[in-house]
């Protein structure tokens, strides 16, 4: 079973001035001439953490980090303000421009996967494939299958503890009510609603126990960004189309990609990898039998760690095949 490489450390840190009181943190690592790799990170709102550096190999790759506005590292006058799915992908076409890079590998689960996807329907041209696990395509049934349709029935005792922070019990309009919570003015019932939602969200992403990955998200920081971030966008749909995604799938008709995606998935069912795999049959599916959603589960680090060496080996070989024409 592959493991992640050995901890690293980046040899540049960033930050951009995007406008609208919003200054983006990203980082490099690897080695400076290898193929470059933006990780896309999930959420909305988790940030990123160094392990992220972890899935590649650094004498192959150039790996960028960047925190989305509102997160990890990056600066905000006012979090949500100016705060879309338009803006985040423009940010990572600012930092590819600002980096002098042509063309870049992306690589990202869950949210990460759906900017990734978003990013390479809008600039295929600049991207060289795509590694995605634990797909969320955005839509919004994926949405309600979230809040209502599915997770609180699948594991209603962790959903209970989280609707009863919230002093409630159904699940109707109970992102409304955790909305409003989060943007109340009591600071320990925001704290309170926050950590709630993050321990939910961790303790959901896992079939095997990780300190590491439960341990994140009981700090205040990533708890705190995170519930406020995916609260704005899941009110919001995430600003996207309904069906965007698949709809405008044809523009990968070109781009290698392969997809990860535990069998027991929870947060973001299977049949969201399914059908994107059907309307993108370039891409490789690979359906991890023992593993739900989080990166860190090992059968999921494992397959990202393949995944990551077999995608740079089919784009160097595309790069060396065009070359050569």
């Amino acid at each position: 079973m592959q493991v992640l490489f050995p901890e690293i450390k980046a040899y540049a840190k960033h930050h951009i001035d995007v406008g609208s009181g919003h200054h983006i943190y990203y980082e490099e690592s690897g080695v400076e001439h290898g193929t470059p790799v933006v990780y896309v990170h999930g959420g909305p709102g988790t940030g990123s953490i160094s392990y992220h550096r972890r899935f590649f190999d650094p004498e192959k790759y150039r790996i960028i980090l960047v925190d989305q506005r509102g997160c990890g590292q990056s600066k905000a006058d006012d979090a949500l303000k100016d705060n879309t799915t338009d803006h985040l992908v423009q940010d990572m076409e600012t930092i590819r421009e600002k980096l002098g890079i042509d063309k870049w590998l992306l690589f990202g689960g869950g949210w990460g996967a759906t900017l990734a996807l978003l990013y390479a329907q809008k600039y295929p041209e600049k991207t060289l494939g795509l590694v995605l696990h634990s797909i969320f395509l955005g839509r919004q049934q994926d949405i309600d299958w979230i809040f209502e349709t599915g997770v609180p029935r699948l594991v209603p005792d962790y959903w209970e503890e989280f609707a009863q922070s919230l002093h409630t019990s159904g699940t109707k309009n109970l992102l409304d009510v955790f909305s409003q919570r989060l943007e109340g003015s009591d600071d320990l019932a925001r704290m309170a609603a926050a950590k709630s939602w993050a321990v939910w969200y961790a303790r959901s992403s896992l079939l095997h126990h990780s300190t590491t990955w439960l341990k994140r998200f009981n700090d205040p920081h990533v708890a705190s960004t995170t519930a406020r971030i995916q609260a704005h966008y899941f009110r919001h749909k995430c600003f996207l189309e309904d069906n965007q995604l698949l709809n405008n799938v044809d523009k990968l008709k070109d781009i290698p990609g392969i997809l990860v995606h535990g069998r027991f998935d929870l947060l973001c069912p299977l049949d969201c990898a399914w059908l994107l795999q059907q309307h993108w049959p370039i891409a490789e599916l690979h359906i991890i039998r023992d593993a739900c959603h989080a990166n860190l589960d090992p059968s999921i680090t494992d397959a990202l760690v393949r995944a990551a060496k077999d995608i740079h080996r089919i784009i160097t070989h595309d790069c060396s095949d065009s070359a050569s024409d």
